[in-house]
């Protein structure tokens, strides 16, 4: 990049999620892109305000609280670009995560092919599918056009058939889309997105063309029965979210106004920083983030691919009473290390999803958010894991693949807990394999990171080099099938001045070596009785690391973890785990 436009193009990013709206200020320190400050405020997307300005106003005044530098003008509107008195900001861009889930409608042909590949898709963003239409539907036009009446979607996917295939049955269903369309309310149409056979296209603009809010053309998902393509459809359906967000929320429009058009919806900017993590590193990198409005997982692998699963029922503001209705109470009181009764566990929920910005005031009340967090986190991964693709490297088909790095971010490992007891919570509700960086992202770069590379693709790089994140620690889970108790690795660390730590690590335990931020070691590790560490069985490796919050975790709890059935021995255990990892 020039060197010219490192001497300003300063940029200021917002990302507005349900319950925190965050901002953040990134600008050229000694030549180089830095991240400078962030703020945050309540969001007002809610009622009483219901207009997401003025949340984004006090966090970008929080940040001029601790910048010095005024980015707001006296009559609350954005400065833009820099002034020569020092205020104001070069550019802007903005995430999106607040707002109630999207309304979804999937029409497709094959049940197996078309429409799984629409559901795909569909849960990349904050959808929730109300109504499904395919070739294996047995209701009659009428019944499926009074379901999408009913369904009342707030967009309408349809994919299927091959490029230059058979384009009768996508032409029908286009047709069932269309009158239903057309027997809406003009302010209650959905948007549409077609995501099918390319060659339709036209057929599909000049049918729907009028009869929807926002109409997006697509490349299709599934050019070919052996291959789907999801990339330029996310992209796609990326707009659509933010054009259903513009009608339902207010001050949407404003935000597009400051940042010219450059805002995305949270998760799928998020996504792109993973992919672009994950492409550059041998096992990929995984990126959780677990908010009020929804849990994310985007995985971005070596080969370049990515897959995003965005859940709204997973998240931890309204939607965590219809979890616990859809889960047993004890799959939440098993990650308790306190003896908690499980009415208390349970008003804590409900109270939970009514307000979701509370922080815990109390260790009971940790312990109970912290059990939440775990559950809804554990689910999440589990649901997106089901479709990741199977060239993904794992030691087993039911266990999560080999990630070379994990980033986390969210409301539920931001409000205050200690860098102990949020590892903790990461090994326990994604329990990788292999060895993995972990790095908490506590401002919620990642997205404002993933936007801003659309208006500078330098700034992203740059400030993920400054140490951004925080780095908990290097992690080494072991897959073994040994007996409890039994020796099942070695593990030897060099530190630079030649001292070294050496540690025999049994079946069922999790031992930490301390390796300070900033310090480099050489980290060997010796597998016994066939263990796994992410190379094979038995297979040994040694590799150069920097250290973090944590040092070196080593989880040999077992994959997947399985926890006593006895309570109190339980408890017992998570007090230890969490003593060893300085909780």
């Amino acid at each position: 990049m020039p060197t010219s436009l490192l001497e300003g193009n300063s940029l200021l990013v917002v990302d507005v999620g349900a319950t925190t709206t965050r901002a953040a200020y990134f600008d050229v320190v000694e030549g180089v892109y830095r991240f400078i400050a962030a703020g945050q405020a309540p969001s007002t997307a809610e009622s009483p305000y219901r207009d997401i300005g003025l949340g984004v106003r006090e966090a970008i005044e929080s940040v001029q609280a601790v910048t010095g530098k005024s980015f707001i003008d006296a009559d609350r509107r954005l400065v833009m670009p820099s002034q020569p008195d020092g205020s104001g900001v070069d550019s802007f861009a903005a995430t999106l995560s607040a707002g109630p889930s999207i309304r979804t409608a999937i029409v497709g042909l094959l049940s197996d092919v078309s429409m799984e590949s629409a559901r795909r898709l569909a849960e990349s963003t904050y959808s929730r599918i109300v109504e499904r239409v395919d070739l294996s539907d047995r209701r009659r036009a009428d019944e499926q056009i009074d379901a999408l009446l009913r369904a009342r979607p707030d967009i309408v996917i349809l994919s299927g058939g091959t490029d230059g295939g058979a384009a009768r049955s996508a032409l029908k269903m286009l047709d069932t889309i269309g009158l239903a369309c057309f027997l809406m309310p003009a302010e209650k149409r959905p948007a549409f997105l077609f995501a099918g056979n390319a060659s339709l296209s036209d057929d599909v603009k000049g049918l729907m063309e009028g009869l929807t809010t926002s109409l997006h053309l697509s490349h299709n998902v599934r050019p070919s029965l052996e291959v789907e393509d999801l990339d330029p459809a996310m992209k796609d359906l990326a707009e659509a979210n933010i054009a259903i967000r513009r009608k339902q929320i207010n001050g949407v429009e404003e935000l597009e106004g400051w940042s010219h058009g450059h805002i995305l919806p949270t998760s799928f900017a998020a996504a792109r920083m993973i992919r672009f993590l994950g492409s550059g590193a041998m096992g990929g990198a995984l990126g959780v983030n677990l908010g009020g409005a929804s849990a994310s997982i985007a995985a971005g692998f070596a080969s370049g691919g990515l897959s995003l699963k965005t859940y709204p029922q997973f998240g931890l503001g309204e939607n965590l009473a219809a979890l616990l209705q859809n889960s047993k109470l004890e799959d939440f009181t098993r990650w308790l290390s306190l003896d908690i009764h499980e009415g208390a566990l349970r008003d804590a929920i409900y109270q939970k999803s009514l307000y979701p910005t509370t922080i815990p005031a109390t260790p009971e009340d940790r312990v109970i958010a912290q059990a939440i967090a775990r559950q809804a986190l554990h689910l999440a991964v589990r649901a997106a894991r089901k479709d990741f693709p199977a060239s993904a490297r794992a030691p087993r088909h039911d266990l999560m693949p080999y990630f070379e790095m994990i980033i986390a971010s969210g409301a539920a490992l931001s409000d205050g807990g200690t860098p102990g007891q949020n590892l903790l919570l990461l090994l326990d509700a994604i329990q990788p394999v292999g060895i993995a960086q972990i790095m908490l992202d506590r401002n919620n770069l990642l997205p404002m990171l993933g936007v801003a590379a659309e208006i500078n693709n330098l700034l992203p790089v740059q400030a993920l080099e400054s140490g951004a994140f925080q780095n908990l620690g290097t992690t080494v889970s072991v897959v073994s099938g040994a007996s409890y108790g039994t020796p099942i690795l070695q593990a030897r660390l060099k530190y630079g001045d030649r001292n070294e730590t050496r540690l025999e690590v049994k079946q069922g335990a999790l031992e930490a070596i301390p390796l300070g931020v900033g310090q480099a070691a050489q980290l060997s590790l010796q597998p016994l009785h066939r263990a796994d560490i992410g190379f094979g069985p038995g297979r040994s490796h040694t590799t150069s690391i920097h250290g973090g919050a944590l040092g070196v975790v080593i989880d040999a709890r077992g994959r997947s973890l399985q926890l006593p059935s006895d309570a109190v021995r339980r408890r017992e255990l998570f007090k230890k785990w969490l003593w060893t990892l300085g909780g």
